[in-house]
C-alpha cells in the first residue's frame, strides 16, 4: 500500500474510540440482559466484532501491526439467535455435482425405466431427463454415496439445521421453501468441500484426516449456538 493511501494516525484512533465505546456498550447490555436469548447482547456483540475488525484492519495498513482480538469470519456464521428448546427445527441441505459423465448417467436412467413401468425419460432422453428418472428412483443419500456410478462428480456441500417456534402448516413453504431461514436461526452446520483439504495441506498436518488425499472431500461442522 502507497503512503497515499495509508490510513491516517487520527483515523486509527477514531477507530480505537470506536471499539471503546462498543465495549462499553456490549459490557452494558451484557450487565442488564434478559435471558439467555437478549436480543440487545447480540447487537451489541456485533457492533463490537465490526468495531474491532475495522481498527484491526485501519491498524495494520498504518502500523504494520495486529491485535489480540478473534474477530468472527463470515464463514463462521453469525451468533445463534433463535429459541433455546425450539418446538421444531428444518433440514436444509445443498450438493452440488457436476456431470462429468453424460453418457453414463443417461444409461443409468436407462435402465430403470426398463425395469419401472412408472419411470419415464420424456422429452430428448437427455441429461435433464435422466436426472429426474434417477431421483425418482433413488433417495439423494444414495445417489450422493453413488456419484460414480451415475457419471457425477461430487462439489460442494452443505447441511444446515434451523430453529422453529412451531412447526409449518401444510404447504405453508412449498411455493418458496429456501427464502425463509433467518442465518441465525441455524443452530449448527456442517460443510463439505475439497477447500479444507488444500488448508489443511497448508498448515503440513498430514495423516491427521482420513479423508485427505483420496479425492473425498473434508468435512467440516460449525456450530454456531
Amino acid at each position: 500500500m502507497s503512503d497515499a493511501a495509508l490510513p491516517t494516525v487520527a483515523e486509527v484512533r477514531a477507530a480505537a474510540e470506536a471499539v471503546k465505546a462498543a465495549l462499553d456498550r456490549h459490557l452494558a447490555a451484557v450487565e442488564s440482559r434478559i435471558g439467555d436469548d437478549d436480543p440487545d447482547v447480540y447487537a451489541a456483540f456485533n457492533e463490537l466484532a465490526a468495531a474491532a475488525e475495522e481498527f484491526d484492519e485501519l491498524l495494520y495498513d498504518r502500523y504494520d501491526e495486529v491485535t489480540p482480538f478473534e474477530i468472527p469470519t463470515p464463514e463462521d456464521g453469525l451468533p445463534y439467535t433463535g429459541p433455546a428448546e425450539p418446538a421444531a427445527f428444518s433440514v436444509l441441505i445443498r450438493r452440488d455435482y457436476a456431470v462429468v459423465e453424460p453418457a453414463r448417467l443417461i444409461a443409468q436412467a436407462e435402465r430403470v425405466v426398463a425395469h419401472d413401468r412408472e419411470a419415464e425419460l420424456a422429452h430428448d432422453g437427455g441429461t435433464a431427463d435422466a436426472l429426474g428418472v434417477l431421483f425418482g428412483e433413488y433417495e439423494p443419500d444414495e445417489i450422493a454415496s453413488r456419484a460414480k456410478d451415475f457419471g457425477l462428480e461430487e462439489g460442494d456441500s452443505t447441511l444446515w439445521i434451523a430453529a422453529s417456534e412451531e412447526i409449518a402448516e401444510p404447504g405453508e413453504w412449498l411455493g418458496s421453501p429456501f427464502t425463509h431461514i433467518d442465518p441465525q436461526d441455524v443452530m449448527h452446520r456442517f460443510d463439505v468441500s475439497s477447500v479444507f483439504d488444500e488448508e489443511e495441506d497448508g498448515d503440513g498436518d498430514e495423516g491427521d484426516d482420513e479423508d485427505a488425499g483420496d479425492g473425498t472431500p473434508a468435512e467440516r461442522g460449525l456450530t454456531t449456538a
